[in-house]
């Protein structure tokens, strides 16, 4: 591979790492500043919160928009469109009069920035198959364990130099920067020969039982990490008396694990298969939550809580990229649709389930306990029962515009 063509791959990694950024840093990265803002705007601490709540809702909802559109119409029209919106929404974010406002822009900020999570993981698809697609997603999975650890730290750092609009208005500038480098750098990925209507690719997708089976597996696992990261402050700090320093030191700590299951999924996958890796993930992410049930029921001294905890966040770096890769990879001519529904199927479980992990409040962990336990096995169960076939199953032919990975790997 030439220094030119490593160059243009290495551009191309980086924006679309980029790209996945946009959501967890829009989600996070003003959190900091969120008592001063109820105060400016004279809202309740529910009512801020809920700035949160339209942010993910508009995550979810812009998922399901952007990945049909990008398999009807292509790839970069729809994502340049999205980050336009983004952009537009993150500035007028900055000069909302009340809280009111500020929920609707953040529902339209989060649509716009769900464009650039959908797309970046289609062009994953399209430009890679087989296990080059588990790697590069094990690169993206990389992103989103780091983005929401450092993004409230970046958040935090700008609040020293400006109040909490300025946050906004430095996700504007980041969304317009992107804007403008995707437009120079980003080829579209998609040929016009493969685009599909509408009707004929959700058709496809919700008729494959296989691919049903490992959006289950990737949506019931983000749920129980979703769960640990709502009931986790309660039971650290309220139950066992972590300082916030400490929890924030377990946070990172877990957050690490993620990152470096990610990054080793990526050197073995090609050896020992995506299927096998998630299996792996599944079964940690199992036995870490019934670790910490375990620990919750009979009153296990912290360490045993905390390797709980560990496995089970470490074990989603495995499940994550390997249950996309595997759901895309016979998928390839609507990849856009298939990486909506994946995402769509995370926010849609955390949203719904991770809750439910704070029902015991500040006095009781057996909530979180039973979700974390009892979503990775549901989730085994899904993988086991509609994707059986799996193993002998004879790949269809990749519909998409095939171009080899030029990563050297």
């Amino acid at each position: 591979m030439s220094n030119d063509a490593a160059g243009r791959h290495t551009r191309f990694i980086v924006l679309l790492a980029a790209l996945v950024a946009l959501g967890p840093l829009s989600i996070d990265g003003y959190l900091p500043g969120l008592p001063d803002l109820a105060g400016d705007l004279r809202a309740s601490a529910a009512a801020a919160q809920l700035t949160i709540t339209a942010c993910l809702a508009g995550l979810a909802i812009g998922q399901l928009i952007a990945g049909p559109l990008s398999d009807t119409y292509g790839r970069r029209r729809p994502l340049l469109a999205g980050l336009a919106l983004y952009t537009i929404a993150s500035a007028l974010c900055a000069v909302a009069p009340d809280v009111r406002t500020l929920v609707g822009l953040r529902l339209v900020q989060g649509i716009g920035g769900a464009f650039g999570i959908v797309i970046a993981n289609a062009m994953v698809r399209d430009r890679t198959s087989g296990t080059r697609t588990a790697r590069l997603f094990s690169a993206l999975t990389l992103i989103t364990g780091l983005a929401p650890v450092f993004a409230p730290v970046l958040g935090g750092q700008l609040l020293r130099v400006t109040a909490w609009p300025g946050i906004f208005v430095s996700l504007a500038v980041l969304g317009a920067v992107m804007l403008a480098a995707s437009a120079a750098g980003l080829p579209e990925t998609r040929s016009s020969a493969s685009r599909q209507p509408l009707p004929a690719v959700v058709g496809q997708l919700l008729g494959d039982r296989v691919f049903t089976g490992y959006v289950l597996a990737n949506g019931l696992v983000f749920a129980a990490m979703f769960a640990y990261i709502s009931g986790s402050p309660f039971v650290l700090q309220e139950i066992h008396g972590l300082s916030p320093q400490q929890y924030s030191a377990v946070f990172a700590v877990n957050a690490a694990g993620l990152v470096a299951a990610a990054q080793i999924n990526g050197r073995l996958v090609a050896r020992a298969g995506a299927r096998v890796l998630l299996l792996a993930g599944l079964l940690g992410a199992t036995a870490g939550g019934t670790t910490v049930l375990a620990a919750v029921l009979t009153g296990a001294p912290l360490p045993v809580l905390l390797i709980g905890l560990f496995v089970l966040v470490s074990s989603v770096g495995l499940v994550m990229p390997n249950a996309a890769a595997q759901a895309m990879a016979d998928h390839g001519g609507h990849a856009g649709s298939a990486a909506a529904l994946l995402g769509f199927s995370q926010f849609v479980f955390g949203g719904a389930l991770a809750p439910l992990a704070g029902a015991g409040g500040a006095t009781d962990a057996l909530p979180m306990g039973i979700i974390v336990a009892v979503l990775p096995a549901l989730a085994l169960l899904a993988l086991g029962v509609l994707t059986r076939s799996m193993p002998g199953r004879r790949r269809r032919p990749h519909r998409g515009p095939y171009v080899p990975d030029m990563s050297g790997t």
